[in-house]
């Protein structure tokens, strides 16, 4: 007998949903299990607890088992389909195919809600985390970051959290773009509860995923665990803000290791809230600053952010012998045609012929027998655009 969803039949599904509830995410011991038997096998040893599977102590054996009697995967999966969520296995046709790269750490299933394809939506997603208690830029770069990339078609995944996670959600929605919260928590609460209004509006624009059964709670060791998610589902994953231990820094630790782009966005040497961000800077992440830059990283090829330049001013359009002259001006009073040419590395006529083609263009203006900068020009030709 299959599921309704085809692919997994229902022994195995019943058997992964009833595991969500037994196993803690990330359990790379439960996924050996998993890999070795299988799902319904685990469940029935633990269940019937003649067989103790290796890898583990009698009492967690035992702590293990107490969980499995309790489970009650047909209840938690009808509470699941009246709450609008549905639950994915490995092998469908939703499973996004990139999160098989955690190995036996890879989630048992993943309860989805909310109408688009998760497969779909993560082949081109980026992650955009951060601080908590981020600063007034922290959350505007983030806002910013996740608007250009939901402009550019770009599905933008985090965490559903405060701070950086809650303002890349939003600047994606505001852009009529696609997020996807990966949530520590079952996707039918809303945690933090100051984000519940944002959470039912991303479950309706877009998905909430998470690993663990309807009305289970969050845990400190369950948010990290939450990260490897969100750096296997995207191309890569940008850091707004973080400090040295930050959670966030996890997710673009998890994304270096398996081989996507961990990236970062700056900030003041003196704030303790970059201070990770730097670390990463440091070592193997890579700058970013808009979502031109990202897409050049995680994007196809010819995806290029813009050249970034200042602004051309008229003595960048000079030929470079009328360049060199014109440096040989003296910033202040006037230099004879020799005291130029000198300068310039020139002959004097060679001076005199670019001197009155920089006079005919407003540069330099002649005084008796010297020449000097015009008043206008001294800002443009100073090295610092000041003057000299």
């Amino acid at each position: 007998m299959t599921s309704d969803q085809g692919g997994a039949p229902e022994e195995e599904r019943l058997a992964r949903a009833a595991l969500t509830r037994i196993l803690e995410p990330g359990d790379a011991v439960g996924g050996r299990w998993l890999r070795e038997t299988g799902a319904a096998e685990v469940v029935r040893r633990l269940v019937e607890g003649e067989e103790r599977l290796a890898g583990v102590t009698p009492v967690r054996w035992e702590g293990l088992r107490a969980r499995a009697a309790k489970a009650r995967p047909g209840w938690d999966l009808a509470v699941a389909r009246d709450a609008g969520v549905r639950f994915v296995c490995p092998g469908e046709s939703e499973w996004p195919a990139q999160l098989d790269d955690l190995g036996d750490a890879r989630p048992v299933g993943l309860w989805v809600r909310g109408q688009p394809s998760l497969r779909i939506w993560a082949l081109r997603s980026v992650a955009v985390v951060g601080a908590r208690a981020c600063t007034e830029y922290g959350a505007h770069m983030a806002a910013g970051l996740a608007a250009g990339l939901a402009e550019r078609g770009w599905v933008v995944v985090s965490g559903g959290a405060y701070g950086v996670d809650g303002a890349a959600h939003r600047g994606a929605l505001g852009a009529g773009g696609a997020t996807v919260a990966v949530l520590a928590c079952g996707v039918d609460q809303a945690y933090p509860r100051g984000h519940a209004e944002l959470l039912r509006r991303i479950a309706e624009q877009g998905l909430l995923v998470g690993e663990l059964p309807p009305g289970d709670h969050p845990t400190p060791s369950r948010f990290i665990l939450r990260n490897r998610v969100i750096a296997a589902l995207t191309r890569g994953s940008v850091v707004v803000e973080a400090a040295y231990r930050s959670g966030a820094l996890a997710t673009a630790r998890s994304a270096q290791e398996l081989g996507r782009f961990a990236m970062g966005v700056p900030g003041p040497a003196t704030s303790g809230l970059s201070a990770g961000v730097h670390e990463l800077l440091r070592r193997d992440g890579v700058l970013v600053t808009d979502a031109a830059d990202v897409v050049e990283l995680v994007g196809d090829m010819g995806e290029l952010a813009p050249e970034r330049r200042g602004p051309v001013v008229p003595r960048d359009l000079l030929a470079p012998d009328a360049a060199r002259v014109l440096a040989a001006v003296p910033g202040r009073g006037s230099a004879s045609p020799r005291e130029i040419a000198l300068g310039a590395g020139t002959v004097v006529d060679l001076a005199i012929g670019r001197l009155y083609e920089l006079r005919s263009l407003g540069f330099v203006e002649r005084h008796g027998e010297g020449w000097q900068l015009t008043r206008q020009a001294i800002v443009s030709v100073s090295p610092e655009g000041g003057g000299s």
